[in-house]
């Protein structure tokens, strides 16, 4: 891979600066533009020299993603296909809400998660990203539709905790007071369950929201659509759970994407509602979204709300997502797997 430039903390920028023989508070400057006016080339930093900014064209070069596709709904969700500088191609989605704009972004080129219901994994893992590229998700959309994003989801293509180092730099640089300054509340990272990150990332002390992908009240269920399950037995996914919540105080969502005649009967309700008991818990419905390719089925409007009450009548905390993009590829993984058999044609 390429130097990615755009990963670069304002610290290393200030080093840098010091090595090239400049004064340090110069890659503050480099870094302000970058991360905050979200500059896509040196020669907008016209509070530098002419020299420098050839210099850093020359051995700093920028490889922002370009957007190859736009998908609109009437909703006003928009669903961004961006092809990176080496042909990978990543998707982020764009959700208006009452609060203000959210984008959920991906951490990966493909995913090697193997969930049955989701586009993400159809090619397999093609390679993670940098902690600028994913980034540059985030100030490409705020770029081309001129507006404030207010909240980040990690919970696009890829596993974040498959990609954990460039996950923690991404947080460091959205988060930095000289940059985006992104506040750490208005973050989530979505994972499939990987127990000694869960751990690992409850000691960090990160200040983000984490979210669980569940999707099974039982590891019979979760193996049959969820391939991570096979290494990963449930009661150790939730004994890591409980350690982040023990260390954070933080609740946690879980993400349960609801399958016709799969996970989605009265039991599988009641199973779920015993198995996160006297956890500080919030429970995300999401009514799956067919992929051809996955062959699986969305419940019907009845058994959804069913699911729901029986959650509600145990004492669970649960919502609905609010569904967006309809009449858009607003599956996980979908525009791109589209976008990717036009390219094999």
């Amino acid at each position: 891979m390429e130097p990615d430039f755009l990963s670069m903390t304002s610290g290393e920028w200030r080093s840098w600066m010091e090595q090239a023989g400049e004064k340090p508070f110069r890659g503050d400057i480099v870094f302000r533009h970058l991360h905050q006016r979200h500059a896509v080339s040196y020669d907008e930093m016209t509070d530098l020299g002419k020299a420098l900014r050839e210099k850093l064209s020359k051995e700093c070069p920028l490889n922002y993603p370009r957007i190859e596709t736009v998908q609109r709904a009437e909703d006003g969700t928009a669903k961004f296909l961006l092809r990176l500088y080496d042909g990978k191609a990543v998707e982020c989605v764009l959700m208006k809400y009452k609060f203000g704009y959210s984008l959920c972004i991906s951490s990966q080129a493909g995913c090697r998660m193997g969930c049955r219901f989701c586009a993400s994994t159809l090619g397999g893992l093609e390679r993670s990203l940098t902690a600028g590229e994913m980034a540059a998700e985030v100030y490409t959309v705020e770029r081309s539709e001129n507006l404030n994003i207010s909240h980040i989801v990690i919970m696009g293509c890829g596993e974040p905790f498959d990609n954990y180092d460039a996950l923690l730099r991404f947080l460091e640089l959205i988060h930095d007071e000289k940059g985006r300054n992104l506040s750490k509340r208005n973050i989530t990272v979505s994972t499939c369950g990987l127990p000694n990150r869960i751990r690992q990332f409850a000691d960090e002390g990160t200040g983000v929201s984490l979210a669980i992908s569940l999707h099974a009240p039982n590891d019979e269920i979760r193996k049959k659509i969820m391939r991570v399950a096979e290494g990963v037995p449930m009661e150790k996914l939730m004994d890591a759970v409980r350690y982040y919540q023990e260390k954070t105080s933080d609740r946690v969502t879980f993400e349960y994407i609801l399958i016709d005649g799969i996970n989605d009967s009265d039991d599988n309700a009641r199973e779920l509602a015993e198995r996160l008991k006297g956890m500080l818990a919030h429970v995300n419905v999401i009514p799956v979204n067919p992929v051809e390719e996955c062959g699986f089925a969305r419940p019907s409007e009845a058994r959804i709300r069913r699911f729901m009450a029986v959650l509600e009548e145990k004492g669970v905390n649960v919502t609905r997502r609010r569904e967006m993009g309809k009449n858009i590829d607003a599956a996980c993984g979908q525009l791109r797997a589209r976008a990717g058999k036009k390219l094999d044609h």
